[in-house]
């Protein structure tokens, strides 16, 4: 992940949650009061998140002492211990939801993109994602996808051009989408075509398109459209692909399938934070 940008995204969402100050915790503790807190896992999964901890606390306070148990697309079981993060209580107490909310969702994305990973069960395809991510939180989201064993697809709108059945429909045709963007695009940006038929796919090989993705074929259809389709030309497949139908897709042939799932139909791995322990206590 981008370092300054992420301490960018964490320092707007401090902001968000403490605004002019945490009053709760401010009017019981003095700034001489210190402490441990521990991130358990309450649930099973992948972890993702080991920047999120160090970078969100550091920010904070760089006098907090903090220790990430774990590595980003580690194993990790229930009650198992993620992470310690120790110094002034009033630090440990605004930071934690923030980190916490972020290493939950994160932790979730990874996990859920790991078993799409073992459903499909292929040495060749490679599983990605797609642009449905929370506003404001694609990098890190993405990032977790990575975790979890899968490969991103383009950042957004400014990183590769993706030729849908909207830009074909207003453009008139294949054909003629490619040729007006490669006539302005520079040589570094590559050409995806989203395609929903045979005559399609021959139009998107001939127009010179260097990735084409089939839009909600079935693993039949696939197989058949992929005879059509050149070596040097990368394939995708997306729509219409869930976890429990993946596994039919393995022996399409196809280099990537997109699964927009990752990121929006996650389940947010449950992890806590708990007191360890407290200056009063010693």
């Amino acid at each position: 992940m981008n370092t300054l940008k992420l301490r960018s995204l964490l320092e707007d969402f401090f902001i968000e949650d403490i605004g002019e100050q945490d009053i709760t915790t401010d009017l019981i503790f003095s700034d001489d009061t210190v402490g441990e807190i521990v991130f358990l896992s309450k649930d099973e999964g992948i972890f993702c998140g080991e920047e999120i901890i160090k970078t969100g606390f550091k920010l904070l306070n760089p006098d907090l002492i903090v220790k990430v148990l774990v590595k980003d697309g580690d194993q990790i079981e229930y009650g198992q211990q993620l992470a310690l993060v120790s110094g002034k209580i009033s630090d440990l107490l605004k930071g934690e939801r923030v980190v916490l909310n972020l290493i939950q969702r994160m932790s979730g994305i990874a996990t859920l993109t790991n078993k799409a990973v073992r459903a499909l069960n292929s040495d060749f395809t490679k599983i990605c994602d797609t642009r449905k991510t929370t506003p404001g939180l694609r990098m890190v989201e993405k990032f977790a996808v990575r975790a979890g064993g899968g490969y991103n697809h383009r950042f957004g709108l400014y990183d590769g051009v993706m030729i849908k059945d909207n830009h074909i429909s207003f453009a008139g045709s294949i054909s003629r989408a490619v040729e007006t963007v490669r006539k302005q695009a520079g040589h570094m940006v590559k050409v995806e075509v989203e395609v929903e038929t045979e005559e399609q796919v021959i139009e998107a090989v001939n127009a010179g398109a260097d990735v084409i993705m089939f839009d909600n074929r079935t693993p039949d259809e696939i197989k058949e459209f992929i005879k059509l389709v050149p070596s040097g030309i990368i394939t995708e497949a997306s729509g219409g692909i869930q976890l429990t139908n993946l596994g039919a897709f393995s022996d399409t042939g196809v280099h990537y399938i997109s699964l927009g799932l990752l990121t929006h139909s996650y389940k947010a791995l449950d992890i806590s934070v708990k007191v360890k322990w407290n200056k009063g206590e010693e």
